[in-house]
């Protein structure tokens, strides 16, 4: 059975990878941006053809011989996300048919069209809409609303807002009501989904018990051990409410006004079909799916986040070479005797609640002023304390090359006048720390000046204590 998964780097899709990997009949084919997203243990066992669902040749390339196909693609983070949704799933549902893909499995919101359905859930819907427009294709659509698991975005938010606020003045979307479902069992719909005995399109509404968002911060609370005290309010806005998230949890404005638009109405199941036609799956209640979130949290479990996809980050690392930089910022020092894979352990471990060296205070402001501009920040931390990936966030950093031993690059995604990279390599002996910076007009240049003698103070104490730490490991 020859499969294919987009967004195979994505939340979903990086779990539902490992599950899909571990089915013996399964021949695993992913579309990626880049390979290099691609875990190395899982790039054997995997066929990865790069490009995305607007290469209509790459598409062709990966859509060929494939008997079913998982669409878990979604361009939230562009500004133009619908139009681009909408040409994304018509290029998926066309090229399927002409290779004659039997089925494709998509998942998407939960939600009906109304006035008060929001632009992000209009999206999800009309991509539903779209792949399953085809006639010699059959299309699985899995619906589901909030999901609940150590990473997700709706999960961060919930987490974070409870964990920091003991008095939460919120506005009057928290009584709305919802359909929340642990991650895990979202993922055992979808995997079902390829041998499901059915032969026409089919639209699945997944979730537990219906919650309100207040109900669901307060069993939080619960599972937290943890005491609060909510208090709605009338007067904020959707501006007001989409800027108090960015503030306090990890995502950033742009996502957490997607999310905030997205709760004016109630995201209910429509149907049955989930007990219908998957008996045997029995979602999980709401407040068992935040204890598990919460213990692979604590167990430094986390398979994937909300913020692992790539993006447009692949297209922007390669639009010009390091050498062409027009600021670099270069340090050199001897590792003498240390092994390098040492160094590369301690130039990993950066970022999160490991810090970034003595200067930390330093990454908190800038941090701060980042978010206060609607900007990522520091709170997406890391997703591990020790591993590193290609693709992980540090911070307000993506991981965007990784080599064993070698080499770390990391790319900016603060808010900046300009482009940003941070590298740390190891040649021979010497261990070479470099920051370049492409500027954007005369303020990205002003940007660079005004922060050398910061630079010099920080970059200067990385690589020293680099050396350092690795020396006592």
């Amino acid at each position: 059975m020859k499969i294919l998964l987009t967004g195979a780097t994505g939340y979903i899709g990086r779990r539902l990878k490992e599950r899909l990997l571990q089915d013996e009949r399964i021949e695993l084919r992913v579309l990626v941006r880049n390979k290099k997203s691609i875990s190395p243990s899982a790039k054997e066992y995997v066929d990865a053809i790069e490009g995305d669902t607007f290469d209509r040749k790459a598409l062709q390339k990966a859509l060929y011989g494939v008997d079913t196909a998982f669409y878990l693609i979604h361009s939230l983070s562009q500004p133009n996300y619908k139009e681009l949704d909408r040409v994304s799933a018509q290029n998926f549902v066309d090229i399927a048919s002409e290779c004659g893909v039997k089925r494709i499995i998509y998942l998407g919101g939960l939600g009906v069209k109304n006035e008060d359905t929001s632009e992000h859930l209009l999206s999800r819907l009309e991509s539903g809409e779209v792949l399953s427009s085809h006639p010699k294709v059959q299309t699985i659509w899995i619906r589901a609303g909030v999901i609940i698991g150590s990473g997700s975005a709706s999960f961060e938010i919930i987490r974070n807002l409870t964990e920091k606020l003991p008095i939460m003045t919120t506005p009057k979307w928290v009584s709305t009501k919802a359909q929340p479902i642990a991650v895990d069992d979202v993922l055992s719909y979808l995997q079902a989904s390829i041998d499901l005995e059915y032969t026409h399109n089919l639209i699945v509404d997944i979730g537990s018990e219906p919650l309100s968002y207040k109900e669901m911060m307060e069993a939080t609370a619960k599972a937290l051990g943890l005491k609060r005290t909510i208090i709605p309010v009338p007067f904020m806005s959707i501006g007001l409410s989409s800027y108090w998230l960015n503030l306090f949890t990890p995502v950033p404005y742009s996502v957490a006004k997607a999310l905030i638009e997205g709760l004016k109405s109630e995201v209910l199941m429509q149907n049955d079909h989930a007990k219908d036609y998957f008996p045997h799956i029995k979602p999980l209640s709401y407040i068992d799916a935040v204890q598990k979130a919460v213990e692979e949290i604590e167990a430094n479990q986390v398979v994937s986040r909300w913020n692992d996809h790539g993006g447009k980050v692949w297209d922007e690392v390669h639009t010009k070479e390091f050498s062409d930089a027009i600021f670099v910022d270069r340090k050199v020092a001897d590792i003498g005797t240390i092994e390098p894979s040492k160094i590369y352990q301690s130039f990993t471990s950066i970022g999160g609640e490991n810090g970034w060296f003595d200067y930390d205070f330093l990454w908190e402001i800038r941090g701060i002023i980042d978010k206060l501009i609607g900007g990522v920040g520091l709170k997406r931390g890391r997703r591990d304390a020790c591993d590193l990936r290609t693709g992980d966030c540090v911070d307000f950093w993506k991981v965007v090359d990784l080599k064993a031993n070698e080499r770390l690059l990391l790319f900016a995604q603060m808010k900046l006048p300009g482009k940003a990279w941070l590298e740390f390599k190891i040649n021979e002996n010497q261990l070479i720390q470099s920051a370049y910076f492409y500027p954007k007009g005369v303020w990205g240049r002003l940007y660079w000046y005004g922060l050398i003698p910061l630079h010099y103070l920080v970059f200067n104490n990385m690589i020293k204590s680099i050396i350092k730490k690795a020396k006592n490991l």
